[in-house]
């Protein structure tokens, strides 16, 4: 093959590589722009701030399936966490006083341990923490892949209505003045 027709392929071939990029960057770009697209829908989470919290069914410390559908007309402070975290087990007694603060209020805590051992590890951990607030065993994850969870702990609070309220990320003093009244707020506007 001669010098000129190698030439007049290689253009041709690196036009056909330009043509199919920016025929693939428009559908990128239609795709993105385009609200109600397959693509966008299914990267956008049903899980959202004024969505209703999708629902689930766990067991409890005692075997007992807990449903969130339950709570209804209670505000719900739903926490993923495990015993091997340490900004886990560093926000428990905080989560214990709030939970003591508000036990007699339309409230309740619902803190769902993902560790793989379930019951073998949760049961002495609350015991040796003295914590009593509920907890749902979920070793299998389900909570983080419902709740679309990056880390944990995180916490999701849900109102009367079961309507996401706040989606937190990271450990907090949940036991301090200002989440109580928070969520004393939230108890009575609802």
């Amino acid at each position: 093959m001669n010098e000129k027709a190698r030439n007049g392929r290689k253009i041709s071939l690196q036009s056909a590589v330009l043509i199919v990029l920016a025929v693939i960057s428009a559908g990128i770009i239609f795709l993105l722009q385009t609200k109600d697209s397959t693509f966008s829908q299914l990267g956008s989470s049903q899980f959202q701030k004024g969505k209703p919290a999708p629902p689930f069914s766990l067991p409890n410390l005692d075997g007992n399936m807990v449903s969130l559908g339950a709570y209804k007309g209670k505000v719900v402070f739903l926490n993923i966490w495990a015993t091997w975290c340490p900004p886990c087990v560093e926000e428990m007694p905080s989560m214990e006083k709030l939970f003591q603060s508000l036990n007699k209020e339309d409230f309740e805590i619902l803190a769902v341990n993902i560790d793989a051992s379930g019951l073998k590890a949760v049961r002495p951990f609350m015991k040796k923490h003295r914590l009593h607030f509920p907890v749902l065993i979920d070793p299998k994850g389900t909570i983080q892949r419902l709740y679309r969870t990056t880390g944990i702990p995180e916490s999701i609070i849900i109102d009367k209505n079961g309507i996401i309220v706040e989606k937190i990320m990271g450990a907090r003093d949940w036991g301090s003045n200002e989440a109580i009244r928070y969520f004393q707020d939230l108890i009575q506007k609802n």
